[in-house]
Order: C-alpha cells, then structure tokens, then sequence
C-alpha cells in the first residue's frame, strides 16, 4: 500500500489490532443472528511524511450510514465546548450578519446551533440523514453530502465561500485527505480561516490511547503531517492550540498561503514537542504494539478476577473507542453483561463484535453493580459526577487506558 498523502509506499507497522466490526455499525436484535462485516485494523506510519493511516479502509458510505448513531449533543461537556468555540471565534474573527460559517461533519448541529442563535448565516455539511435532520429541526440549515474538493468547488462557485470553515473531530475520518484539503481551500475567501480539531497523535502515543485506533478513523495526525497536506493543497497553518478533548486534541488555524495571517510562535512550539516526543522516529512507532497490549492483558485480567469473586462489572459509554477495546480484548457479555448509554439511538442495540447488550443509564442505578468500567475515559470525570449516586452506594469506577484504574 502507498501512503495517501505523499505516495510512498508503507513499509512499517505502528499497531494491529486484527479484524473487527465498524466500531460504529451498532446491531438490532434481528441482526444478530447474522454475519457481521469484519475488517483488518492494521495501522501504517510512512517514513516519509509521518501520516500515520490504517492500512486498508472501508467505503465512507459503509461506515457512515443513514442510521449512523453518533450524536455529539449526548455529551454537555462537549456541548459546552463548542459554545465557547462559537463565542471565541466570532470576536476573534469578527464575525456578524454580512459574514458565512460552513461546518463540516455538522452532526446534530450542536456548533452551528450558537452562530444561527447569533444571526450569523452558516452552513453545515452532513452526509448521515439521522444526525442532520436533528440539525434541521432546531433551524440550522444542511447540505447532505460527503466533503471533497468538488463541493468545495461548486460552493465556490454559487458564491458562499466562508469566511470560518470549522472541522471538529473530522479530518481523521476522511479516507481521501487530500481531496477534503483541497476542497477546503477551494471553499474559503481569501482571508479566510479554517479550524480543525483532531486527536493528537502524540497524545495517543503518550498515553497509548489505542483504543481511538478504528476503521472511521483513517488517520492519525500530528502537526508535522498536516502542515505538509495543508502545504500541497495552497494552505498553510498559522495558529495552533492544544485543548484537553478527546484525552489531548489539537486545534489547527488554516488559512491561504498568500493570506495575510503571520504565523503565531505556538507553531513551532508544538513542531519541536512532536519531534522531541519521538514523532519524526520510527522507533516510537515499532514500540507501541506492546504498549497496547499491557492495557489489554490489564483489562482481561480485571474482569477475569471480578468473574472468580462472584462481582458484578457494568461498563459505561457505547463508544467506538470502547468496542475497539472490548474487540481486541475479546470481551463478550459473559464478562461485561451490558453498557449503558445517554444516546437514545444506541439504546435497546448491541455492541459490534462483542454483543453486548446497551440499556439506558437508569439501568444502573436497578443493577447497582460493583463496578463500572468507564469506556470513553475521556469524560470519565462526567460520568461520575452523573452517576454519583452509585459510589455513595459502594459502586467503585473503574478506566483502562492509559492504564487500569480503580477509582
């Protein structure tokens, strides 16, 4: 396989996790007596422009279907997050009524809902018919389609370029990065500004967050890679922020090459982290396997032990970053007999691979297990706060990555 960015071919293995299901492709009663679709979940690191990429991909519209489950609006503190976004980002920018805001991967419309509450025209790009008719409903307004550079183009061309195109948590799952960049280019004014946040692929590899390794994620990305993309595509970054989401993200500001943006020190600053943090080395890379597996074994372990004392374990947050877990740990509901979930989409199905059965939160507090295992240990702190009232009663919660703790 040739590297997607720069086409080098791709000689070194960064993590295997095996096969597995879309981390995403929840399953109906009915389908479990069905085959389930598996794919390999081998991830690459070229040596030449350090995209880190999954090695074979599934077909966007296979992964991103019309019943797609993934609601950002389940989560407050992300909620929150992305007001303080809208906020920051119309005094920085200066936006207002004569400005355009285009957000891809608009989801349920939780970002855009604060610029139409503001009066500033926007635009949200979803291709998953669920998550964008949630939008619709609270007045933000959706174009149903994948992004590439041939939309890109013909937003161009109906004369809405944006003055702020935002990408929250996207970027990683486009299979053809370069196709999206350049449509990115092609859809922003001149002085215009582009915001992507992604996870940090130093983060994961410092804290082995493997388990935001899946198959919607094609890459894995540091600021080293993206500057090169952004450079092919007549881009270039001149702003960066590192935020604490999704256990350690990156926010990128993108604009034209030839715009009048300088390029602000923090730049540089966070280039020389990657390269001191082992990111230009290929060595970091080839050492992470055993890394991932430590958490595994660490997991298997505890749950094992927890089955020979007669305990109860429930798990918390049907998250793809748990079923990547409960996956490559071969966890089935022998082990973990249900997960519980706010989404109310996700309710009433079941895990992907490991069949685990998904209840509502008030499940709970009727079980009153011994243990909760917090699968999105991102919003670890959230989760307990929601369910305090199981550790007054003794319920000890429980994270795996980076490593197992019992709280």
């Amino acid at each position: 396989m040739n590297c997607r960015h720069c086409g080098a071919m791709l000689r070194h293995t960064f993590l295997d996790l095996g096969f597995a299901p879309p981390s995403n492709a929840y399953l109906k009663a009915e389908d479990l007596s069905r085959p389930e679709t598996y794919f390999p979940l081998k991830i690459r690191v070229c040596d030449q422009c350090w995209l880190v990429q999954t090695e074979d991909y599934a077909r966007a519209d296979e992964l991103f279907s019309p019943d797609y489950a993934y609601f950002s609006s389940t989560s407050s503190g992300w909620l929150a997050h992305a007001q303080r976004y809208a906020r920051d980002m119309t005094q920085r920018l200066g936006l207002g009524g004569k400005s355009f805001v285009i957000e891809v991967a608009s989801n349920d419309g939780y970002l855009l809902k604060n610029f139409v509450a503001a009066g500033i025209p926007c635009l949200g790009i979803e291709p998953t018919a669920g998550t964008a008719a949630a939008a619709e409903a609270i007045g933000v307004p959706v174009l149903r389609e994948f992004f590439g550079e041939a939309l890109g183009r013909r937003l161009a061309g109906e004369g809405r370029r944006a003055d702020l195109i935002a990408g929250n948590n996207v970027y990683a799952h486009v299979p053809d990065i370069n196709d999206f960049t350049r449509g990115l280019a092609a859809a922003l004014k001149p002085e215009g500004t582009i915001t992507l946040e992604f996870p940090h692929l130093l983060r994961l590899i410092q804290h082995t967050q493997f388990d935001t390794v899946y198959h919607e994620h094609f890459s894995y990305l540091s600021v080293h890679a993206v500057r090169r993309i952004f450079e092919a595509a007549g881009l270039r970054i001149y702003d960066l922020e590192e935020l604490p989401t999704h256990g350690g993200s990156v926010r990128v500001y993108g604009c034209h090459a030839a715009a009048s943006m300088e390029q602000r020190p923090e730049v540089e600053r966070i280039l020389r982290l990657e390269t001191g943090g082992g990111l230009l080395d290929l060595d970091t890379y080839r050492a992470f396997q055993a890394r991932a597996d430590q958490v595994k074994d660490a997991l298997l372990g505890f749950l094992l032990e927890q089955k020979r004392l007669g305990k109860t374990v429930a798990a918390y947050g049907a998250a793809a970053k748990g079923n990547t877990l409960l996956n490559y740990a071969g966890v089935k509901p022998d082990l973990l007999p249900f997960v519980c979930d706010a989404a109310p989409a996700k309710q009433g199905k079941y895990l992907p691979g490991s069949h685990i059965p998904i209840l509502a939160p008030q499940a709970l507090a009727g079980q009153r297990p011994d243990y909760v295992l917090i699968l999105p240990w991102n919003i670890a702190a959230e989760v307990r706060e929601q369910n305090r009232h199981l550790a007054e009663r003794g319920t000890r919660f429980v994270t795996a990555v980076p490593h197992l703790e019992i709280m």
